[in-house]
């Protein structure tokens, strides 16, 4: 389990973002929503995923990155191939990562969530690292914010039709058996 004070990891890499803002009067985390990222796509490492997430990503660096360049978007963390935690908003503020969402009925899913990053691809394997990482992140927040862990779940399942992340190389059940073995 990880340490988290003033709602921030703190063995994190921390990467402020102005991408977020306060969440509903009265609303806290409660629904943590798993993606992937890579940037350029397909492509590992590199600035650009703290680039995009600070709004400092140069249209001219990549073909792909002029499409993207000045979106307003970033997750709470994202996780690297090795396992590195990045955190870009505490965990108390609303984070711009989830888009036109609903979980559960509930429309607008980044006023009650926290959205966790994983650099990869919807159909490449992700690390054992990036597993380790992401369960103790997860039993920090279940820990933290009183998260249930049945309130996990995938971009795509709350944006189905227009995000497909984390993809069906993400092994659910093996995530759940690390949280579970705690």
């Amino acid at each position: 389990m990880l340490t988290i004070k003033d709602h921030w990891l703190a063995d994190a890499r921390r990467v402020p973002s102005t991408h977020y803002n306060e969440r509903p009067e009265g609303e806290v985390p409660r629904l943590l929503v798993v993606h992937n990222i890579s940037l350029p796509p397909g492509e590992f490492g590199g600035p650009y995923i703290d680039q995009l997430f600070t709004g400092t990503l140069c249209a001219q660096e990549h073909p792909y990155f002029a499409q993207i360049a000045d979106l307003r978007v970033a997750a709470h963390c994202l996780i690297r191939r090795e396992g590195e935690i990045v955190q870009y908003v505490p965990f108390d503020k609303r984070a711009w990562h989830a888009g036109q969402s609903s979980y559960q009925g509930i429309e607008n899913c980044n006023d009650f969530s926290i959205g966790i990053e994983l650099e990869g691809t919807d159909q490449l394997p992700y690390t054992e690292q990036q597993y380790q990482a992401l369960s103790a992140i997860t039993l920090s927040l279940i820990k933290a914010y009183a998260l249930a862990e049945e309130d996990i779940t995938g971009h795509s399942d709350i944006a189905p039709g227009r995000k497909t992340d984390p993809g069906p190389s993400f092994d659910w059940d093996y995530y759940h058996s690390l949280i579970a073995a705690h």
